[in-house]
């Protein structure tokens, strides 16, 4: 019964990841598909003139109208149109919040304008003595650096979350000094939160050299034996004669 049980469990540790993998995607194609397909003529969708429905077939086309919106914005005429719209949001007072704060996020996480979350560091949080994972954002800048920076070191903000749902958590700026950068990667940091410290990445440090049985450890307190002149008379009794 133990190794039965030990079979189920490895075989739940290797099934139940998959399974939800291909559950999530399988939905999200799916609601994709439901979503673009009646926007595409019914010329041009492949169950139109095949017997089968080809699944996917929304995100091809998702994909493809997006490259395009991109290729458009790219030239004068569609920075022009998307300045226009951006200019209309302007004069709505909620959606305009609401647009600017999408944007700047999406422009944070999808191009190279900000190297968000590239390193892993440890920092003490909540007190002193406590240490909890952080991901580093960027420096400070704006009112932030000019209030905080000094010292010849600079401040940074770090994204501290919470386990085991990585996507909440605490802003907070800390002086670059007070940061443990730590070698783990993004994903592996983020195993570590989500599963709570059960799951810990592998780590190559330097290992310390333990002495061998055979060989006696060797203290650099003990007191060597002292050498004994022959001539000492302390040492050398008078013989019976």
């Amino acid at each position: 019964m133990h190794r039965l049980r030990n079979y189920f469990l490895t075989g739940l540790i290797i099934a139940a990841p998959l399974f939800i993998t291909i559950f999530i995607t399988w939905n999200f194609i799916q609601w994709v598909d439901n979503n673009v397909l009646p926007l595409v003529p019914s010329a041009w969708r492949p169950d139109s003139y095949l017997p089968f429905v080809i699944p996917g077939f929304g995100v091809v086309a998702a994909v493809l109208v997006i490259t395009l919106i991109g290729f458009l914005t790219a030239n004068l005429l569609g920075r022009r149109l998307v300045s226009l719209g951006e200019t209309i949001l302007d004069q709505m007072p909620l959606i305009r919040n609401l647009y600017r704060g999408l944007k700047q996020i999406f422009e944070t996480v999808l191009t190279d304008k900000a190297k968000a979350f590239q390193q892993v560091a440890l920092v003490e949080y909540p007190r002193p003595g406590l240490y909890a994972i952080a991901f580093v954002a960027a420096e400070a800048q704006g009112e932030v650096a000019h209030h905080l920076d000094g010292d010849g070191d600079t401040t940074v903000g770090i994204f501290i979350p919470t386990t085991p749902n990585p996507t909440s958590g605490f802003l907070i700026f800390v002086r670059r000094r007070e940061l443990t950068i730590l070698d783990m990667s993004i994903e592996d940091a983020a195993k570590l939160v989500i599963s709570a410290g059960l799951v810990t990445p592998e780590f190559q440090g330097k290992k310390v050299e333990q002495p061998s049985a055979a060989e006696p450890m060797r203290t650099t307190s003990a007191k060597q034996p002292v050498a004994v002149e022959a001539d000492d008379e302390r040492f050398n009794p008078p013989s019976a004669a």
